[in-house]
């Protein structure tokens, strides 16, 4: 007798069949179906053909709507993606894999072990909560295209890695309880937050930034750069009430992690929700990137300051002094040394405060 487990049918039947199949026997149309569904006529075509991936979310729509249970759509998606990739049509969905940082993901607990292909493929899938990975394609390419991201012809970007670096915030991003998206109040908050970069811990300086920005529509997350992505910081909005402030401590230094906060907090103040705006190294030169750059810089250093900071003895206890008076951490004056020339890059460095990652980062 064979075993009901080896049963491997050369047809492949999507989870839309069944769908539609109820929808029949219950007399609903596709625009009723829709409608219950909270989704437009074309996405629930898109359902209904197999273009579109049951997630967790949607199964529990369809629990609610035709009365399966959420388990046994998620089942019926994953046999479905398995039975496509098993027939040769997933052949290549299975090589985009190699442009993804998966020991990065499992390490950092984005992605648990999954020793199948195969299954490997449906996870990376869901993290990105996309149907299939030409829609994956469609979709990072449009973000890459209207991000702020200018690199010179030696930075090379691997454009899987910093898809997973930006998906990985908004995930975390959407999870941070905000108030209302708030221009002015944000504003006046960087007054309140310009103070945290005295603070030595970021166990202390972290919480309270993200509380700060959380009520006024902004959540900041810090999301640890994989493998591949070389990017600082990242802005957007996850909707029209809540901005998206990304940062990805990468070079673990205080003056590199508060200009680059400052920095994306000048992107959202200057050029609000018109593009999304993706930070990294060697970047290219653009009118928005020199407005946010010198607004973090005078944000920091404020003008009345400049010519002092210019004229300022290089030497660690001149330094010291001047950042106690204007308010912000000595590692903070040396960067803007070193930015102007002002310094070596090596210079003065002691005064920069470093940080590491914690073993579960």
């Amino acid at each position: 007798m064979t075993d009901i487990q080896d049963f491997k049918p050369d047809w492949v039947s999507a989870p839309g069949e069944t769908i539609a199949d109820i929808l029949e026997r219950r007399n609903l149309s596709l625009e009723e179906f829709a409608k219950r569904m909270g989704s437009t006529t074309m996405d629930a075509e898109d359902l209904l053909h197999g273009r579109a991936m049951i997630t967790i979310e949607m199964a529990r729509k369809l629990e609610n709507v035709l009365g399966a249970t959420a388990a046994f759509w998620m089942i019926r998606e994953s046999q479905y993606r398995e039975d496509i990739t098993r027939r040769g049509q997933g052949a290549l969905d299975i090589e985009w894999l190699k442009e993804l940082p998966l020991k990065e993901m499992i390490n950092f607990g984005w992605l648990r072990p999954i020793p199948r292909a195969q299954d490997r493929l449906a996870a990376c899938l869901r993290f990105f909560d996309v149907p299939s990975v030409r829609a994956w394609r469609d979709l990072y390419h449009n973000i890459l295209e209207l991000a702020a991201f200018r690199s010179s012809p030696s930075f090379e970007p691997q454009p899987g890695a910093v898809a997973v670096w930006l998906r990985q915030g908004e995930i975390e991003g959407a999870s941070i309880d905000c108030a209302s998206w708030d221009l002015r109040r944000f504003q006046d908050a960087l007054s309140d937050i310009r103070p945290l970069t005295r603070k030595k811990d970021p166990r202390f300086f972290v919480p309270e930034l993200v509380k700060r920005c959380a009520g006024c529509g902004v959540a900041v997350v810090i999301v640890r750069a994989p493998r591949g992505c070389l990017a600082s910081g990242a802005t957007k909005f996850l909707s029209p009430t809540k901005a998206l402030l990304m940062l990805s401590f990468r070079y673990l230094s205080d003056d590199h992690f508060w200009f680059t906060f400052f920095h994306e907090a000048g992107h959202l103040l200057l050029h609000g929700k018109k593009a999304m705006f993706l930070e990294g190294e060697n970047m290219m030169s653009t009118k928005d990137e020199r407005e946010a750059n010198d607004f973090s810089a005078r944000f920091l250093v404020p003008r009345q300051y400049q010519g002092e900071l210019l004229q300022l003895p290089i030497n660690a206890l001149a330094v010291i002094k001047f950042a106690r008076r204007v308010g912000i951490s000595p590692g903070i004056v040396v960067g803007q040394l070193q930015h102007t020339g002002r310094l070596q890059k090596n210079e003065l460095n002691t005064l920069k405060r470093r940080f590491k990652w914690s073993r579960s980062s």
